[in-house]
């Protein structure tokens, strides 16, 4: 775990001296601007907005970050030749893919909580105050999160097999068919093609749901969350990233590095 814990605190450092953690700015900017924006609306509607945008612009702020540094995380130490090096000492590549997970989950945890400061601020800023239905709005910002690890791992799995291109192209495509999975499903219901059926089926059940993730206009209307869903999801999101990061050491394991 020792050597886990050095590759994760590397591409931690890696991430932070690409300066990915400049679009805290641009966020935070985004935000205040909003607030003073709307600030002339009544309570509940600018509120509605500070809530939307931000958790909104937190899943985006952070996809970028999943997909555009995710991508490279295989692909990079593959041209610079430090995979070699790496894979020369007592290194499994299994603890690589582990590790690389790992440190840019934790750019996204910072990068996550950063924001959540920043969008409280904002939520204060218009509300005057913070009441008890503020912390629902904490679960959505852990979906947001779940669904970016879940990205993450998936952009490590394409990584490990192709292109920086072509990874960010299957990844982002992933994350749009995932979003828009059930309805998907639902449409194919009124065409009359049964091998239709059969296959948006398999596809439903094979793509990540990042639509159970979404509970944006729930909790920005003040509904809490049901704990069985945070289970589910916990549950769902860490099965669905182990079969993948292990997908993800199987395919580099058998990869001629040479």
């Amino acid at each position: 775990m020792q050597r886990v814990a050095v590759i994760a605190l590397n591409t931690f450092r890696e991430a932070v001296r690409d300066r990915v953690l400049y679009n805290l700015i641009v966020f935070a900017l985004l935000l205040m601007g909003t607030a003073v924006l709307f600030g002339q609306i009544s309570i509940q509607i600018e509120e509605l907005i500070v809530v939307n945008l931000g958790l909104t612009a937190m899943t985006f702020f952070g996809l970028a970050i999943a997909i555009f540094i995710g991508i490279g995380l295989v692909y990079k130490e593959m041209d610079k030749r430090t995979l070699y090096v790496l894979f020369a000492k007592p290194v499994r590549r299994s603890e690589f893919i582990l590790a690389k997970f790992c440190g840019l989950g934790l750019t996204l945890f910072v990068n996550i909580a950063l924001m959540t400061v920043g969008f409280y601020g904002a939520l204060y800023y218009v509300k005057r105050s913070l009441a008890g239905p503020d912390t629902y709005l904490l679960v959505a910002i852990y979906f947001v999160f779940l669904e970016l690890l879940l990205v993450t791992a998936l952009a490590l799995l394409f990584s490990s097999f192709s292109s920086p291109v072509l990874s960010a192209a299957f990844t982002l495509g992933l994350f749009i068919g995932g979003s828009l999975a059930d309805d998907i499903r639902e449409l194919t219901r009124f065409v009359e093609i049964p091998w239709l059926g059969l296959v948006t089926n398999a596809v439903y059940y094979l793509v990540p749901n990042f639509r159970n993730f979404n509970v944006i206009s729930s909790v920005a209307h003040g509904q809490p969350v049901p704990a069985a869903l945070v289970w589910l999801n916990t549950a769902y999101a860490a099965l669905y990233i182990g079969l993948v990061l292990a997908a993800s050491a199987l395919i580099l394991q058998n990869r001629n590095l040479k």
